[in-house]
C-alpha cells in the first residue's frame, strides 16, 4: 500500500517538483496551495506525512502544525516544515509547534526523501508499539 503525502505550499512549481519526486519514490501525493484548505485536507484525508510551508495564504504553517499536533486524532502524523524561513527563531518556532523536521529551501531532494522515509519508519514503529500496548491492556 502506497503511503500518502500531503504537500501544502502556495507555489505551484514547488508542489509540482515535490510531487514528481515523491511519486517517483512510490508515494501517493495530494496537495493544497492554501493554509485553510491544507488543514481541512489533513483532517479529511489523514495523510501518512505532511510537507508544510510556513508562508501560506489564509493560515500560516506554524498554526496548521500546532492545530494538528495538539489534536489527539492527528498528532501522530509526521510534519516536515519545508520553507525559505531560515532564521533560527523560525526553526525553533516550527519545532515548538510540533514539527518533526524543519528543512530550508532550497533543499536537497535526496535528503528530503531520506527524511520522509525515516519519519515514516519511526511513525510505523510507534503505531505498532501503541497497538501492542493497547492489546496488552485489553487482556
Amino acid at each position: 500500500m502506497k503511503r500518502k503525502i500531503l504537500i501544502v505550499d502556495d507555489y505551484p512549481n514547488m508542489v509540482d517538483m515535490l510531487s514528481v519526486r515523491l511519486k517517483a519514490n512510490g508515494f501517493d501525493v495530494i496537495f493544497s496551495y492554501d493554509g485553510v484548505e491544507g488543514l481541512q485536507m489533513a483532517r479529511l484525508q489523514k495523510p501518512d506525512l505532511i510537507i508544510l510551508d510556513v508562508l501560506l495564504p489564509r493560515m500560516d504553517g506554524f498554526k496548521i502544525c500546532r492545530l494538528l499536533k495538539f489534536d489527539e486524532k492527528f498528532r501522530h502524523i509526521p510534519i516536515i516544515m519545508l520553507t525559505s524561513r531560515a532564521r533560527d527563531i523560525d526553526k525553533k518556532t516550527g519545532l515548538d509547534m510540533g514539527a518533526d523536521a524543519y528543512i530550508y529551501k532550497p533543499y536537497d531532494s535526496a535528503a528530503l526523501v531520506q527524511k520522509i522515509n525515516e519519519l515514516l519508519n519511526v511513525h510505523t514503529l510507534v503505531q505498532q508499539a501503541e497497538n501492542v500496548t493497547a492489546s496488552a491492556n485489553a487482556i
